[in-house]
């Protein structure tokens, strides 16, 4: 199945250097971009990727990566111009165009949080959640945490928040105090969830899960690559180089478990750890039409707009259009 989607994958970038979308290699100079990311974030794996492989360059680009202490310091560089890339939201991306912005942007990754219980928890559903101590990453109004309280809603297993004792709190902290018998399960973000899969964790339920029992179709994106509209129409070579080296590069991450042991520095993990990082980043490679993923990205907005409210979705109750690239 990995070398099946690595060969789609392929065949997706000859055809498109084919029909022109992508001018064929060396037919254009190299065009910088630069991408703003989190200096541990985990966009870097196939940010060095690309750079180690020298894969921007194959299709034109030159990428420059910027690093940045904290999201809003990412959004912040890229609403100014600093950078033309940042990886963060749909529902960002959404918001920012209900106020007049013309962001938009590709699939990165649909790798989602999940609630993790120690293995020999006698929790086994939503329903065993009660009066329980649950950490929460990412705050009250967190994608994932909605999610998760709409799938207990509809499974009519209670009230997540109201039921239960929640810490919000820090990936990492939240992930420290699991291990040590604090909490009785944490919502944590994917890469913090791996890592608590391999020290003997057992996933409930994930975002995706509840995505899907709430009208998603497959699983969505949760992130992607983000830039401003009227950039790529000025940069077509620019941002249909930038995203074939990313397919080629999430293509070499799905196939070479050689690559990963070369990135194991830089993850920092190694044995059954990195083991799990890297079949979990491998399930969130997205590979559904942008269609598929725009429709289902609507109905979960009004999922998401009906419990989250204005605080998460902005003046607007439906997905704008527009929030995904489609180039003309």
């Amino acid at each position: 199945m990995r070398n099946m989607l690595f060969w789609c994958r392929r065949s997706v970038l000859v055809a498109l250097v084919c029909v022109g979308l992508i001018p064929p290699l060396g037919a254009r100079a190299a065009e910088t971009v630069r991408v703003g990311v989190l200096k541990f974030g985990t966009v870097n794996w196939e940010l060095d990727t690309i750079k180690h492989h020298k894969i921007g360059e194959k299709h034109g680009v030159d990428v420059d990566v910027r690093f940045f202490a904290g999201e809003d310091a990412t959004s912040v560089a890229l609403m100014a111009g600093e950078v033309d890339f940042i990886v963060s939201d749909w529902l960002w991306v959404s918001r920012q165009r209900a106020s007049g912005e013309d962001l938009t942007m590709f699939p990165y990754s649909t790798s989602v949080g999940a609630l993790m219980v120690p293995s020999e928890s006698p929790i086994k559903s939503l329903a065993d959640l009660k009066g329980k101590k649950i950490g929460v990453a990412g705050g009250p109004i967190d994608k994932s945490w909605l999610l998760l309280q709409g799938l207990a809603r509809k499974e009519k297993t209670g009230d997540l928040a109201a039921d239960n004792d929640i810490a919000y709190g820090a990936p990492p902290l939240l992930a420290e105090k699991a291990q040590q018998g604090e909490l009785d399960a944490v919502l944590n973000f994917w890469h913090y969830c791996a890592r608590l899969e391999a020290a003997g964790f057992r996933r409930l339920v994930s975002a995706n899960d509840a995505a899907e029992a709430l009208g998603a179709s497959g699983p969505v994106s949760a992130l992607g690559y983000i830039f401003h509209e009227s950039w790529a129409k000025a940069h077509p070579d620019a941002i249909a180089g930038f995203m074939a080296a990313s397919a080629e590069a999430k293509a070499l991450l799905g196939s070479s478990d050689e690559e990963w042991l070369r990135l194991a520095p830089i993850i920092k993990a190694d044995g059954q750890a990195l083991t799990v990082l890297r079949d979990r980043y491998r399930e969130g490679i997205p590979n559904r039409a942008i269609e598929d993923e725009e429709k289902d990205a609507a109905a979960l907005y009004a999922v998401l707009a009906d419990l989250g409210g204005e605080k998460l979705v902005g003046s607007s109750k439906t997905l704008m259009p527009g929030t995904y690239w489609r180039a003309k």
